[in-house]
């Protein structure tokens, strides 16, 4: 089956691949749905953008596990603004695109806090900002790739040194020549 985020009418559905399904079934109502993953325990993880918070969801329930932010909008250690994209590693720690707050959070599972791993320094074009994080890929390294909708890049940021990244496609602007990126996620 096929788990969608149908953003614009607030709900995650589950569609069947089988070719005589009709309808879908919606999994979780009511939320402001942006991004999901699933883990390998088929946990299946959520942003919710309204409510500024993350969930793990065994499929089949309702209202999930908080394991990222739910302490309203701000810039906190335990806060997010705009939370994404996300990406769940082996050990379940869970890494949020903190759209808003221009950076990407790692939350170690069990935390109540999360940990900055990029930005952090406010909205910029420099080598230890982000502007607008969205899509994020963590390798068996440690190593994160972040596409960056308002830079027009993708960075990579190694585990060790999370003051600064390097970009690695695009960050020069946002036209459509071969050097270029035009705001991906």
């Amino acid at each position: 089956s096929l788990i969608i985020c149908d953003r614009w009418n607030r709900r995650v559905v589950r569609w069947s691949r089988r070719s005589d399904t009709t309808q879908g079934e919606i999994l979780i109502g009511d939320i402001a749905c942006w991004g999901l993953t699933m883990d390998d325990q088929r946990y299946l993880y959520v942003s919710n953008v309204g409510k500024h918070e993350v969930r793990r969801y065994k499929l089949g329930e309702k209202n999930g596990t908080l394991v990222a932010g739910g302490n309203g909008i701000g810039y906190g250690l335990n806060q997010l603004n705009y939370p994404t994209y996300l990406f769940v590693d082996r050990d379940h720690s869970v890494y949020v695109s903190d759209c808003w707050n221009y950076r990407v959070m790692k939350w170690v599972e069990g935390a109540k806090e999360g940990i900055v791993v990029a930005g952090g320094q406010w909205k910029g074009n420099a080598l230890t900002q982000l502007s607008s994080p969205q899509g994020l890929f963590v390798d068996t390294l440690g190593i994160l790739y972040v596409a960056e909708e308002g830079n027009h890049r993708v960075m990579r940021w190694t585990q060790g040194d999370k003051k600064q990244g390097t970009v690695i496609v695009g960050g020069n602007g946002e036209e459509a020549r071969a050097n270029q990126l035009n705001r991906p996620d």
